[in-house]
């Protein structure tokens, strides 16, 4: 019963419980790749069922996690099979503890107001955000906000941490980062900004002239939209008019 009810994996090399990082992140992503979708479909097409679901998945997820087995966890069982050819990575499992509490909290929260109470508001809508930046920090930095958070409020400090950022050092030459870079990064981002414009079509303002050659040129603009917009068979066959519709920017 004691090899069910344990936090970690205890290692004689290592003076604390560890858990494997590599797994944690592949859970993370998995979790934050099923929140997105369900947060997207709630977002754009106003379907809360897939939400439900979710947030039941997430609370029942951590609640193994924290109260019984990592190793028994959905999301994690899958990250293991995922990462199973990789090399370990050993991390302090007492700050991931405290960091996937966390996790639990927001999930019994989420379930109380979206699933018991059906609530759709601002404060769901900043919990489940709060939500997608941890996992995405986890899953694609492999930073631990959580366990961040675990130092201020506990004596004893972490140990073993990802990238073993709990002991700070000299960086070596491959991490820093120059002016250069930081200039073509935000040269990069200028440019994508100044072509979203054009990327999304906006139509340019009419040049002042002749009354009846605008509405003329008006007309001959609401024509080609028409036979632009009009929905191929392949769509209707499907049943997909109005998502065809949606997708081709058509009214």
């Amino acid at each position: 019963m004691s090899k069910v009810l344990q936090f970690g994996e205890h290692m004689p090399q290592y003076a604390v419980p560890v858990l494997n990082e590599r797994e944690a992140r592949a859970g993370a992503g998995i979790l934050f790749l099923v929140a997105i979708v369900a947060f997207m479909n709630a977002w754009f097409y106003g379907d809360f069922a897939p939400t439900k679901l979710v947030v039941i998945a997430f609370f029942t997820d951590f609640l193994i996690r924290v109260f019984v087995n990592p190793k028994f966890a959905p999301s994690l069982v899958l990250g293991r099979i995922a990462v199973r050819r990789q090399q370990p990575e050993y991390v302090g499992a007492p700050q991931k503890r405290f960091a996937w509490f966390i996790g639990f909290v927001l999930a019994a929260c989420m379930m109380y107001l979206v699933v018991f109470r059906n609530v759709r508001g601002p404060v769901n809508l900043l919990i489940c955000a709060l939500c997608l930046l941890l996992l995405f920090f986890e899953s694609a930095f492999g930073i631990c906000i959580g366990c961040a958070i675990y130092n201020l409020f506990n004596r004893d400090k972490a140990q073993l941490c990802p990238g073993n950022v709990c002991v700070p050092g000299e960086k070596s030459e491959i991490q820093m980062v120059g002016f250069a870079q930081i200039a073509v990064a935000a040269i990069f981002a200028g440019g994508l900004f100044g072509l979203a414009d054009v990327v999304a079509g906006k139509p340019a303002a009419a040049a002042p002239g002749n009354a009846s050659a605008v509405t003329a040129e008006s007309d001959a603009a609401r024509i080609a939209e028409a036979e632009r917009c009009k929905v191929p068979d392949f769509a209707i066959a499907l049943g997909h008019v109005e998502k065809w519709k949606l997708h081709n920017n058509c009214k």
